[in-house]
């Protein structure tokens, strides 16, 4: 509240022109501001003050018509007349003196209580206005950043597609298993979100024997995944046991479902083992998932003349490979698969909702 404001309130308090809600309001400010209340009271002081000086002039005004009158009359006459004003002022000087100085004292300490108050009260409000339009201020541009970053490609100038899949997460730091014919013969390699962020990759393992390539996310936009919700299925999988994959065979993450409909591959290959499901070319490197939300394959190849023939390299594959790049490069033995399934028991639309943001398209140029 403004100086004049409050001294506006005051006077109207004083004189019972407020009307109830505002009587109220300002008693409670009173009751909770005794800075306020004792600007209340030295006004109150000063307004008496002043009535009183009020009275006295109009008792003065009143005895020198009474005198004029008289003298008219020729009741009394004026003898040496000394000015009524100035003989007036030297009467009651140290009385108007002591009411001037009681007025500039009060107002002088009205305007300098209710400035501190105001004063102390706007600047925490500034301050506290300044933290939150920098916090703001900083929160859009990071945002902004965000957005910009994320529409920038990382895909290299004039570069050629060579080919591309799907690859999924197995260490939330930004570890990816894929097929290694996805990425045979590139050597530029980006990963993309089903967000559309693209982020650089490195292969960290390759090996086209058991067709399996792990790539490491190396891009500074990457955010790591404090945990995977899905874990690897070990042991062998029933027959006619339901399963589903996510991958890209077009640019939109893709769900497909199915079932397990043999436990070897192509020939008898017991690396792989046949699925029945739709898939397409850019579904290789992408995930089998059971209704746990375990991980039991990647999908590798399909076969042309017989739809929903497809074939997946068994998870416990994935898991020798792992443990073999272990052995071999010691900046990768803190590689760790996750061990527990974060998704079962959930309905399907819930498990794609947590699962979909570790799948990615890989494209190699």
């Amino acid at each position: 509240m403004e100086d004049l404001q409050l001294l506006d309130a005051i006077e109207r308090y004083l004189r019972n022109e407020m009307n109830p809600e505002e009587k109220q309001f300002f008693e409670q400010l009173r009751s909770d501001k005794p800075e306020v209340d004792q600007l209340v009271v030295e006004h109150t002081l000063f307004l008496q003050q002043m009535d009183r000086f009020s009275e006295w002039k109009q008792v003065k005004a009143s005895l020198q018509d009474v005198h004029e009158q008289l003298l008219q009359d020729g009741v009394i006459k004026e003898e040496a007349p000394r000015p009524t004003v100035v003989h007036i002022f030297r009467k009651y000087k140290k009385v108007m003196a002591l009411a001037a100085c009681i007025a500039g004292l009060t107002t002088l300490a009205i305007g300098g209580i209710a400035t501190y108050f105001n004063r102390k009260a706007s600047s925490a409000e500034l301050q506290q206005l300044r933290r939150e339009f920098k916090m703001e201020v900083a929160n859009k541009k990071n945002e902004v950043l965000n957005e910009v970053n994320a529409k920038i490609s990382k895909v290299p100038q004039d570069a050629e597609l060579i080919s591309g899949g799907t690859g999924f997460l197995i260490d939330g730091r930004g570890y990816l298993v894929t097929n290694a014919h996805v990425i045979k013969g590139g050597s530029t390699f980006v990963v993309q979100n089903n967000k559309g962020q693209e982020y650089r990759a490195k292969p960290v393992y390759v090996n086209e024997g058991n067709d399996i390539a792990i790539l490491k996310v190396s891009d500074d936009d990457f955010k790591p995944h404090s945990i995977l919700p899905y874990s690897f299925r070990k042991a062998a999988v029933e027959l006619g046991e339901p399963l589903f994959t996510l991958g890209y065979p077009r640019d939109e993450i893709v769900y497909n479902e199915g079932y397990m409909s043999a436990k070897t591959g192509f020939n008898g290959d017991t690396m792989t083992c046949q699925i029945g499901v739709s898939a397409n070319p850019g579904n290789s490197g992408g995930p089998v998932f059971n209704r746990n939300g375990e991980v039991i394959g990647i999908i590798n190849t399909r076969q042309k003349q017989a739809e929903g023939v497809v074939f997946a390299i068994t998870a416990k594959n994935i898991v020798r490979a792992i443990e073999t790049i272990k052995k071999d490069d010691s900046t990768l033995r803190s590689l760790k698969l996750p061990a527990n399934t974060q998704i079962k028991g959930m309905e399907r639309v819930q498990q794609i909702k947590k699962i979909e943001d570790c799948i990615f398209m890989v494209k190699s140029y």
